[in-house]
């Protein structure tokens, strides 16, 4: 994701409303729990407004937070103690530096997709393999490409629409554009919200790097990585047919 790219204000002012609701029930549970029975040190790579980072220091977990967006980062130090902003920084997954080794890594809910380029997730991988203890994992995940949509793209799908504040909306509309030799995906986000009488609309566009299964295992192995597993759910079945995700755990 480049600088033109990182998440507007009004993107993150809705990012909670939006992601509790569609990606809660997904992935929190799975990662919460590699949280939990990790002792030692964590790190959270695209933390966010802190959808996974807060309910971990609330339990008690010894886990830090990066993130390239200073207006999703703003709104998570709005959220934690005093005391705990130092353990959140702007920083970068294939560069980030930090005065710690960590016993876990991870880069939840499609991070890794924002890096479009080979040479920046091959330095990713092997930057995270550095910030790990001996024995330490990296789990991230990617979607498993739906060929379908992948050609033919997305027009204009509202993909959620609810109340954010008492008498206050917003909806969201989903456009895709395929660019299928370079295996991206162009995603235009509108958002159309209200604040009492005053209606407010606005666009946004991203785009995901999407991977394919032998892929991901080629650009693992020509990594520092030298032991992997590509799950094909959160609940850690092998990959199958009707696999949705590649869950890829990571161990130095």
């Amino acid at each position: 994701m480049n600088k033109a790219e990182l998440y507007p204000e009004y993107f993150a002012k809705f990012y909670d409303v939006i992601y509790h609701q569609v990606r809660d029930g997904v992935d929190n549970k799975f990662y919460l729990e590699k949280i939990k029975n990790t002792k030692g040190k964590i790190l959270e790579v695209g933390t966010g407004t802190g959808r996974l980072l807060i309910e971990a220091l609330e339990n008690g977990a010894d886990i830090y937070g990066i993130d390239i967006s200073p207006s999703m980062l703003e709104i998570l130090k709005s959220k934690v103690a005093p005391e705990n902003q130092k353990r959140i920084s702007l920083q970068n997954i294939v560069d980030f530096r930090l005065n710690t080794k960590f016993d876990l890594i991870i880069a939840p809910f499609r991070v890794f997709m924002h890096l479009t380029e080979k040479d920046d997730q091959l330095n990713a991988l092997n930057n995270v393999y550095r910030n790990l203890r001996t024995g330490g994992k990296f789990i991230f995940d990617v979607f498993v490409p739906d060929l379908k949509p992948l050609i033919t793209g997305l027009e204009n799908v509202v993909d959620f629409e609810g109340e954010f504040e008492s008498g206050n909306r917003i909806k969201r509309t989903t456009t895709t554009k395929p660019d299928l030799i370079n295996q991206i995906i162009n995603i235009t986000f509108r958002m159309e919200w209200n604040e009492g009488n005053t209606n407010y609309n606005r666009e946004w566009s991203t785009t995901l790097r999407y991977f394919f299964r032998f892929e991901l295992e080629h650009l693992i192995e020509r990594s520092k990585f030298k032991t992997y597993r590509i799950s094909g759910d959160f609940s850690g079945n092998d990959l199958n047919n009707n696999s949705k995700e590649f869950i890829i755990v990571c161990q130095k």
